[in-house]
């Protein structure tokens, strides 16, 4: 017997549901995505695994959404509502690849690092997905009549953003990096526990295993020197087992970022001793050399002052010693030399912003962006040049994600954990270090730093300590005039290979 069918009126009821149920799971699954992927790697993905995996399940969330919708409008409610979880999870992060977009220079290219990224790896797959799913679900149920030409037109469309969805999967997902093998030494891209149970990266490279460790901590928070440290101080490899650091939320360290308030100068003064015990307990070395450059050397002060036991001697290049000091000196110097210079625009620009300190990296814009041309040097015969830490990202070490992430994490690092240290003075706080001392200042280093160094350095009560300037040198000494660098060092070892432990 037949059953009976519906009345209309029950039936349109019935749809209406249907589609409504249909329409919420459309929803729900991005939003759904969008507050995992929020807590997972709520600054983006951070290795190839990460990438990868955010693509698929990106194009499996879109796909399903468009499914469900029947509609070509989940290619754009998918990745809004994903885009709205993700910076509500994240809303407590700080730092200009998670904040509010700014109209500035740094602005822009945070824009392109993080939201950029992020969102080749999650909206437009998502997007992509969507597209398809609703052309699977409309398939299903074909219209009579010709397609439009607006139709044809939006396959090609999708097609071309499917084309760009293959090339990104394939540029991340090329096999981790490695680093040139040294015959009878060790070349190995490691990770090594720091503070708080975060895993930091790590580049040993080394001709002599049984050499003395040299830990390098990069200046900037969020920071990665792998590449310049491979490209210009190879020499160190060859009297030591060069171990260079990625700070936490740079390159192969993205993960480790924490939460914005939990970074200060403690933790990565923890994370600085961790890896040294960490590496010395490795390699079977009773300590390690100790080299930090700018930012990283107020870390690397305080932390031989706490556990002096773990280093053999502490090279500082570039050191720090009192921020809020040294800021107020290159504000004075770049006022001048802008009015000197007639440019008038950025003497009004700095002078309504006052003297620093400021809160955030963007008021400090206008002083990092023009501190080249300010300080402005002969670099004829340097191995670096004006381009710094962009000179140095094309080495195998780095993976593409990676490159990106060492700019990225060092925009966040710095805006996240300068405001804090400012208060710090080493003058007032280390006074005596255990270990032999050398700093390192290039002769054009900003003039506001180098008379605070010296200042420090005559009241310094160490073993032994010494202050080299290396001429046609600014604050990168250590990479424009490596010769005279790695020279010190090898004197630096034999000085102190019988020093008492």
């Amino acid at each position: 017997m037949a059953k009976p069918s519906l009345p209309r009126p029950a039936l349109l009821s019935r749809a209406r549901s249907t589609r409504s149920v249909r329409w919420i799971a459309a929803g729900v699954a991005p939003l759904g995505w969008g507050l995992l992927v929020g807590w997972w790697t709520p600054r983006g993905p951070g290795t190839n695994a990460e990438a990868v995996t955010s693509i698929l399940v990106s194009l499996a969330v879109g796909g399903f959404a468009g499914w469900a919708g029947r509609s070509r409008g989940a290619m754009f409610a998918a990745p809004v509502l994903f885009a709205l979880a993700v910076e509500l999870v994240r809303w407590p992060l700080r730092g200009p690849t998670v904040d509010a977009p700014h109209l500035s220079g740094f602005g822009v290219g945070a824009l392109l690092l993080g939201r950029g990224v992020h969102g080749l790896l999650s909206l437009l797959p998502l997007l992509v997905g969507a597209a398809y799913g609703a052309g699977l679900a409309r398939r299903a149920a074909p219209t009579a009549g010709r397609r439009p030409v607006w139709t044809w037109l939006g396959r090609a469309g999708v097609g071309l953003l499917t084309a760009l969805v293959a090339l990104v999967t394939v540029a991340v997902a090329l096999p981790a990096t490695t680093t040139a093998a040294v015959p009878g030494g060790i070349a190995e891209l490691t990770t090594v526990r720091g503070g708080g149970d975060r895993e930091l990266g790590v580049l040993l490279r080394g001709a002599d295993r049984q050499a003395p460790v040299l830990l390098f901590l990069p200046g900037g928070p969020g920071s990665s020197e792998v590449g310049a440290v491979r490209r210009h101080l190879a020499g160190l490899e060859r009297q030591f087992v060069v171990a260079t650091v990625d700070r936490r939320g740079a390159a192969r360290s993205w993960a480790a970022f924490p939460p914005s308030s939990s970074l200060t100068l403690d933790s990565e003064v923890a994370d600085l001793l961790a890896v040294a015990d960490r590496l010395r307990q490795r390699l079977g070395r009773p300590d390690v050399y100790l080299v930090a450059h700018s930012g990283g050397t107020l870390v690397a002060a305080v932390a031989v002052q706490r556990r002096p036991e773990l280093f053999r001697a502490y090279v500082g290049v570039g050191q720090v010693v009192d921020l809020r000091e040294a800021d107020r000196s290159q504000y004075t110097d770049t006022v001048a030399w802008a009015g000197r210079t007639g440019r008038a625009d950025l003497v009004r620009q700095l002078t309504e912003l006052g003297p620093p300190p400021y809160p955030d990296m963007y008021h400090y814009e206008p002083l990092l962006a023009n501190e080249a041309a300010a300080f402005d040097f002969d670099r004829t015969g340097n191995h670096e040049g004006r381009g710094g830490t962009g000179e140095n990202l094309g080495v195998a070490e780095y993976t593409l994600l990676e490159k990106a992430h060492v700019l990225g994490g060092g925009l966040d690092g710095w805006d996240v954990l300068y405001p804090k240290v400012q208060q710090v003075d080493l003058r007032a706080r280390v006074r005596q270090l255990a270990v032999p001392v050398y700093l390192v200042d290039g002769a054009h280093e900003v003039p506001g730093r180098l008379a605070l160094t010296a200042q420090w350095y005559a009241q310094l009560d160490a073993p032994h300590k010494e202050h080299l300037v290396l001429d046609a040198a600014g604050h990168r000494s250590l990479y424009q005039r490596p010769g005279p660098f790695v020279d010190l060092l090898t004197r630096v070892r034999a000085e102190t290979a019988d020093a008492a432990r």
